[in-house]
Formats: structure tokens, C-alpha cells, sequence
């Protein structure tokens, strides 16, 4: 939305009309620690201005078809009204969708900036080994719980103060999933020296320029054992997690999110496989 596909520094919005910026001032997604200008997509302000909002249709309007109005005193005085007809994005299909950080998947490398709501954040954002498009499918997999259960799966993402707690996010993964494969381990050691730039700053308030430093972390020791065993909650269990659904339906339910939440990216399903998915399809 924000790459400048214009001759800079004008952006066109309709007919003759321009909206001129000074080449030394920012626009708001410039502002994102993480901008990147490769992966924003143009929008014209004049396209949404025309195609969405019938306020702004109304306004230019006035200029062909002025409203009714009357000169008091050296004053115009308007006949008022506020029906302005229903915005023209209600006539599309609704879409789940955030494109303000879009970053593409494809690239050579995996990615490592921090990435995600507190809540759906996979386990290879937390642990810095590198993330791509296995990500959302993750993200997908949380999120269900939020529109079967109208709840979150994992609670305590967050400490005392509201602030993101990482280590006992993890403590919910391994209650819930089952031990984390040595491979993810290795893959954190191994990576643990890669990072960022700019340094991006956490909930702590501290700036930092890798997910070890960002999370809280490391998780695991020398002999690749989690660091905080005694705070995995024993009660958890992703079969008791489900309560809405029946025996049969909810047992179809579990094979298909373990395709989703598995602790290591490239053994989820792609996004093309789940709608094979038997459950999906019900």
C-alpha cells in the first residue's frame, strides 16, 4: 500500500488533482521498524476514496448539484441530513485479511522478524529458526479454537503485567503437542547468532535484534532439554481442549489440526492439502 510506484515525490489521486510530499517525508508504513518497500502494495488514495466511502462521493457532489440552501445574514445555512447510503465495500465478499506487514514467503532465505498476535504466534517465530508461509498455517490452526470454542488455545501467553511471556507460551506447545523434536532444538542453537536490523523493540521496552533477545530466550540447554520442565502444566490436553463437538465429529476434528500444529513448519499441511481435509469438507 505504501510502495511509491509514482514519479516521487506525487502521488496521483483523480483527474488533474495531486497530493504532493516532500522526498524527506515519511509516510506512515515507513514509520514500521520492518517496512520494506518491495513488499507493500500500491493503492491510489483516489481508488478508495471513490470506490469506498459515499461521504466523500457525496461531498464532491455539491460541486454539480448543490443542495438546498438559503443566504441568512451574510450566511449559508443547508438543509441537513446524513443519509448518505451504505458504504459500497458491503456489496463484496468479506475477507479475513491484514496486508499492513504482508511479507512474502518465496524468498531464499526464511524470515526471523517478529511476526504474529501473542496468541497465534508459531513456535519457529519464538524460537528464531526462521519462518514462511507454514506460519499462518499455524496461525489457522489456533485460531479455529477462537471460532469452535470462542476461546483462546493457549492462555497464558501473557504475564501478570500484560506482557508477552514466551517461556510459559512454550510450556502450553509441549503440554499440548507433545515434546518438541530435537531437530527444532539443534535448528535454535544453530541460528541462535542470526539477526535483524533495525533492532525492533519488545513488550519489555527493550531493543533487540534477534528472536532469543525478543522471546526471552534461549529455552533449551546444552543438552537440548527444555529449561523450564516444572512449568509445563500436566491438566493440558489438546483432546480435552474441544467441548462443542461430538465423539465421532471431534476425533475427525483432532486429525485434522495435527496437521496444523505440529511443532516443525515443513510437517504441516499446505494450505492446498487441508481442503482435502475430510473435516474441512464436512
Amino acid at each position: 500500500m505504501a510502495k511509491r510506484t509514482f514519479p516521487p515525490p506525487r502521488v496521483p489521486l483523480t483527474g488533474d488533482s495531486s497530493l504532493v510530499l516532500g522526498p524527506d517525508v515519511p509516510i506512515e508504513e515507513e514509520m514500521i521498524p520492518v517496512y520494506n518497500h518491495k513488499i507493500f502494495y500500491p493503492v491510489h488514495p483516489g481508488d478508495i476514496f471513490h470506490d469506498r466511502y459515499k461521504t466523500v462521493e457525496k461531498v464532491e457532489g455539491q460541486a454539480e448539484s448543490p443542495m438546498a440552501r438559503k443566504t441568512v445574514n451574510g450566511r449559508s445555512i443547508y438543509q441537513s441530513h446524513n443519509d448518505f447510503g451504505p458504504l459500497r465495500s458491503l456489496y463484496i465478499l468479506p475477507k479475513i485479511a491484514d496486508f499492513g506487514l504482508a511479507k512474502q514467503g518465496d524468498s531464499s532465505q526464511p524470515h526471523l522478524h517478529p511476526i504474529q498476535p501473542d496468541h497465534y504466534r508459531a513456535p519457529e517465530v519464538v524460537l528464531g529458526t526462521g519462518w514462511t508461509y507454514s506460519a499462518d498455517i499455524w496461525n489457522l490452526g489456533v485460531l479455529i479454537w477462537n471460532l469452535l470454542e470462542n476461546r483462546d488455545l493457549f492462555k497464558s501467553v501473557h504475564s501478570a503485567d500484560g506482557k508477552c511471556n514466551s517461556k510459559a507460551h512454550l510450556t502450553e506447545m509441549i503440554a499440548l503437542l507433545g515434546p518438541r523434536p530435537r531437530k527444532l532444538v539443534d535448528q535454535e542453537r544453530d541460528k541462535c547468532t542470526w539477526k535483524w536490523g533495525p533492532a525492533i523493540e519488545n513488550s519489555e521496552g527493550k531493543l533487540c535484534d534477534s528472536a532469543s533477545t525478543y522471546y526471552g530466550g534461549p529455552f533449551f540447554d546444552s543438552r537440548s532439554e527444555f529449561m523450564h520442565k516444572d512449568l509445563v502444566p500436566s491438566h493440558l490436553h489438546l483432546t480435552n481442549s474441544v467441548t462443542s463437538l461430538q465423539e465421532s465429529e471431534k476425533n475427525l476434528f483432532l486429525v485434522s489440526v495435527r496437521k496444523m500444529l505440529l511443532w516443525l513448519p515443513e510437517d504441516r499441511k499446505t494450505a492446498r492439502e487441508l481442503l482435502d481435509d475430510p473435516w474441512l469438507k464436512v
